[in-house]
This record gives structure tokens, C-alpha cells and sequence, in this order.
């Protein structure tokens, strides 16, 4: 019997064409993941040495050309904790007010394009903000939470962003169906509409935990120090950050082995994956528990 269904000369060249784009969406996808295996395995063939416990949990000694990193490790920890505590639950409201509450108006309007406005601010110009806003305009003085409170800063317009649009891609229907069994809005913002918006949340956190920790500028003016071989005790002290740590045994500290700036750099992406992927592996979950 002959095949009544012959593919066309048409359907040939969307085939062809379709394989062309999948070849060439294969290949962006490999530049830009081939990047990331060159800088992880150069940071590994030439720093992995150092990774000790010795290295993570005792403090640099000799000038910083020796020794560990334990208080830029734990101080970093703590700068990006505080900006976590200080800018979620700020562009968690925001994000509510001009989500659910706002109306479409040349305020709002103004509100949202100051938002992509100061996403797109350089991080030395936050660095200055912080330095003349916390350090000396309210006296909180060089340590972290000033540093911290700048990073909060700088990172609220991703938490705004992504939490506005988590919120708005929960269907309305759920809105209605609560209003019209008597709810009111905040009722039903609360019991569903943010239930149902956490894993988008967690995508701005994830962002926010990715800049956070790698940013120096800000940091550098605002509570991060040079050398201290001790632990903070509270928010109002001053502390090593990994970052500020690298830029100064890479630039500024003289003999400095090979290995270490490498071993810090390292050890600093080791620490953002595992807060990224701890965060990922969060809002998985959450996604997995959605009913729709």
C-alpha cells in the first residue's frame, strides 16, 4: 500500500530549520556554561591545595601570607545574614503594597521605574550612600550593619522584582474564590496568595545571596576591615568579609603564596553555591507542593 502521508519539501526545511536553531541554542548554552568550568577548574588545579580544615577555621597569621580564613569566612556569613534579615521582609511589603493594594495611577508608575532605576545604580555609588547615610549621617559608624544595611539596600529592587511577579502569577481566580466567601484582602494575601508565591520569593533570595557575598565596594567603605583576628561580637563591629579578603592578598599584601588567593576565591564560589543551591533545593520543594 503506498504511504498516503509524504513529507513535504515544507516540511523538510522546517526540519532543517529547527535543527539549525537547535544547534545554535546548543551551542549559546555551552558558551555560557563553558566559562564557569574554566574559572571552577583553574580555582581547583591551583587552589584546591588549600582547602583544610586548618585553612576554613583558623585565622591568617604572618602578615595574611599563612594561616586560615575563619573571620572573613564567619564575618561574611553575618553581612549577608543582616542584609537578608533588614531587605526581605522591606521588599517582601513592597512588592505586596504595589502588587495587591496600589492602583495603576503616575505614582505607582513612578515607584516602579525608581525601582529598575536603582537596580541598574553602580555598586560604588551604594558603597558612597552607605558610607554617608549609616556610617556618618545616623552614627552607626564603620561595622556591619552599616555594611549590611547598604547591601540591603543595593539588593532590594531584585526582591521587589521577583516577589511582585510571584505574587501576580497567582491566578486571580484564587483572590475572587476568597473575597466571595468573605475573606478580605489581607486575609486572603496571607492564607494564599503568598502560600502559593514562596518559591518565586526564594528566586530573589537566591539572587540576593549571589551579590551579597561577592560585592566589595560597599562593604570596603561601610563596616568591612583589613585585618582583624578576631570574631565580631555584635552588629555594631567591624569584620573580614571573603571578598575584601581576596582583593587584599591578590593586590596588597606582598609575597603572598600562589595558592591562597586562589584558595579564598574558591572557597568564596563554594560558599555562594551552597547558599544557592540550599535555597534551590527550598523552593523545589515548595513548587513541588503547589496544586496547580
Amino acid at each position: 500500500m503506498q504511504n498516503q502521508f509524504v513529507e513535504t519539501t515544507l516540511n523538510q526545511k522546517d526540519k532543517r530549520t529547527q535543527k539549525l536553531f537547535s544547534m545554535l541554542f546548543m551551542v549559546m548554552l555551552s558558551l555560557l556554561i563553558l566559562p564557569v568550568l574554566i574559572i571552577l577548574t583553574t580555582l581547583m588545579v591551583k587552589g584546591g591545595s588549600m582547602l583544610t580544615i586548618d585553612f576554613l577555621f583558623t585565622s591568617p597569621t604572618n602578615g595574611m601570607t599563612a594561616g586560615g580564613i575563619f573571620p572573613a569566612l564567619f564575618g561574611t556569613v553575618w553581612l549577608v545574614a543582616v542584609a537578608l534579615i533588614v531587605s526581605v521582609p522591606v521588599g517582601v511589603a513592597a512588592a505586596i503594597y504595589l502588587s495587591e493594594y496600589a492602583a495603576d495611577n503616575w505614582f505607582t508608575r513612578t515607584i516602579n521605574l525608581a525601582i529598575i532605576n536603582l537596580a541598574g545604580v553602580p555598586s560604588i555609588v551604594h558603597a558612597l550612600f552607605g558610607l554617608g547615610a549609616f556610617v556618618l549621617f545616623f552614627e552607626i559608624g564603620t561595622s556591619i550593619l552599616a555594611a549590611s544595611l547598604t547591601l540591603a539596600v543595593m539588593t532590594l529592587p531584585v526582591v521587589i522584582v521577583s516577589t511582585r511577579e510571584s505574587l501576580q502569577a497567582v491566578p486571580f481566580a484564587f483572590r475572587e474564590a476568597c473575597w466571595n466567601m468573605g475573606a478580605t484582602r489581607w486575609q486572603t494575601i496571607r492564607k494564599v496568595v503568598l502560600p502559593n508565591s514562596v518559591s518565586g520569593i526564594l528566586t530573589g533570595v537566591i539572587l540576593e545571596v549571589s551579590r551579597t557575598t561577592g560585592e566589595t565596594a560597599p562593604i570596603m567603605f561601610t563596616g568591612a576591615a583589613f585585618f582583624i583576628p578576631v570574631l565580631p561580637q555584635s552588629v555594631f563591629d567591624q569584620t573580614m568579609a571573603l571578598s575584601l579578603h581576596l582583593f587584599v592578598v591578590a593586590t596588597q599584601v606582598p609575597h603572598v603564596p600562589d595558592a591562597l588567593p586562589y584558595g579564598v576565591a574558591l572557597v568564596l564560589i563554594l560558599m555562594v553555591l551552597l547558599m544557592n543551591s540550599a535555597s534551590i533545593a527550598l523552593r523545589m520543594y515548595l513548587r513541588g507542593q503547589k496544586k496547580w
